[in-house]
């Protein structure tokens, strides 16, 4: 499979790579085993040092990494390099926090001691997206080889400038070699890496159908893994709702990274009382959003990361509008070269089509009518997805209500919805399984393991 980097503003290939044959795969893994055995020693006040200098790579040089991200998958520039600070501070936050994270924990129990250890379990598949590629990456590599284990990377094969630059910082961070590793391989690669017994667990970000095959040969192989999937997320506005604040974030909202994030907005469930007014000042601010080359500063849309993703999104919204959907305004690629989809709001959404059943990756927003918070949580449930979900309102009962019933692993009241080092993220039903970040994130990959000294054991079963 042909691994390169091709600029989607473009369309033109700036770097060809050759994948690594199944031999360097097994050399890189072997490397990582004995990486492993030395790296699960060193103590955190040493990980931490080499963390911290990560972050201070990721600081110093956002603008040039920031550079890097833009070509090979056209968010941007801004976005990029915001992307570089959030991994600095994510760096920052587990060598600063994780030996407290992981700290023994005493339990009073029958016995003379007892207590829970958490330790490293090993070499950790990461097979990561595109769309943020390098916060994807960092979000899980920072608490994993702050707990001990160490890390490689299957990135997406339309950045592997990223993964390759990704490496290296952690190199030059100071993280000895076989620490961290990309693996530059296709699709067809992947389930040989997760058979090997040197691979002890995995992790992905990506579409709920490639987590759906990773789990089941994962779990052939009695491995663990953390799933995080897509999303459809719901944006609710109810009629206490400060509305110009509300727009002015649904935009963001749904155009944040060119439209191509898991917990961008996508269904806006807007409540009749105040839906002709969101709609109208909604389409009008989609309408303003400027398109364009994503290295200049002015530019809060650039292209879709790949020419299939156009051409996906294209099919989906005109098979909505073929169910009925009315389009607002957009509907259609931009002229010119790129992979650039106009800024879209689609309404009176048929509950069976594309816009109302699947993830759009792309700046696209499907708008809802209801007519009470019943209908509206009803609405935002009536999804195979459980990710992210955000509601408006003023009224502190809604609010509890929002929280207590939305099935999301994420509600953020009056709020966009984002990723936070210091708390969990993850989702429910097809949007995956486990947590990262937060202490939650760092517990996932590591041994839970009890320790008992003498005593005797009491009511502990036959197990």
């Amino acid at each position: 499979m042909a691994i390169q980097s091709v600029n989607p503003a473009t369309g033109e290939v700036v770097e060809r790579f050759t994948p690594h044959s199944s031999e360097e795969v097994a050399r890189r893994l072997e490397i990582a085993s004995s990486a492993y055995r030395v790296h699960r020693t060193t103590s955190f006040a040493e990980r931490a040092e080499w963390m911290h200098a990560v972050a201070d790579i990721l600081a110093s040089e956002k603008e040039r990494l920031g550079r890097i991200m833009t070509e090979e998958m056209g968010k941007p520039l801004s976005a990029a390099i915001a992307e570089a600070e959030k991994c600095s501070f994510g760096c920052r936050f587990y060598a600063e926090n994780a030996e407290r994270m992981l700290a023994t924990e005493e339990v009073e129990t029958s016995a003379r001691r007892s207590y829970v250890r958490y330790l490293p379990i090993g070499p950790v598949l990461a097979i990561m997206p595109w769309n943020f590629p390098f916060w994807q990456v960092f979000r899980f590599a920072a608490p994993a080889l702050m707990a001990g284990n160490v890390g490689l990377l299957k990135h997406a094969s339309n950045v592997p400038r990223c993964a390759l630059e990704i490496e290296e910082v952690f190199r030059r961070g100071g993280f000895p070699e076989g620490t961290f590793q990309t693996l530059l391989i296709g699709s067809d690669q992947v389930e040989a890496v997760i058979d090997d017994p040197r691979v002890r667990a995995v992790t992905l970000t990506g579409s709920t159908t490639a987590g759906s095959a990773v789990a089941k040969h994962a779990g052939a192989r009695i491995k663990k893994t953390v799933l995080e999937l897509g999303g459809s997320d719901p944006f609710i506005v109810m009629p206490s709702a400060d509305l110009e604040k509300a727009i002015e974030t649904a935009v963001t909202a749904r155009t944040i990274n060119n439209g191509q994030s898991c917990i961008a907005a996508k269904r806006f469930i807007v409540h009749e009382a105040v839906y002709d007014a969101f709609a109208e000042g909604f389409v009008r601010r989609m309408e303003a959003v400027e398109v364009g080359d994503p290295m200049r500063e002015d530019v809060q849309v650039g292209p879709l990361a790949t020419q299939s993703i156009l051409e996906e999104l294209e099919a989906q919204v005109r098979r909505s509008v073929e169910a009925g959907a009315v389009v607002l305004t957009g509907g259609k690629r931009a002229e010119g070269k790129g992979n650039f989809y106009l800024p879209t709001v689609l309404a009176e959404i048929p509950t069976e089509s594309p816009a109302a059943r699947e993830e759009m990756f792309g700046p696209v927003a499907a708008l809802f009518r209801v007519g009470s918070i019943d209908e509206a949580i009803a609405l935002a449930n009536d999804s195979v997805y459980g990710l992210g979900s955000c509601v408006w309102t003023e009224d502190e009962e809604e609010r509890a209500r929002f929280v207590e019933e939305l099935e999301a692993g994420l509600v953020f009241v009056n709020a966009m919805v984002a990723s936070d080092p210091r708390l969990p993220f993850g989702g429910v039903k097809e949007s995956g399984y486990g947590r990262e970040l937060g202490v939650w994130g760092i517990r996932e990959f590591v041994n839970v393991k009890t320790v008992w000294y003498g005593g005797e054991v009491e009511n502990a079963g036959a197990e």
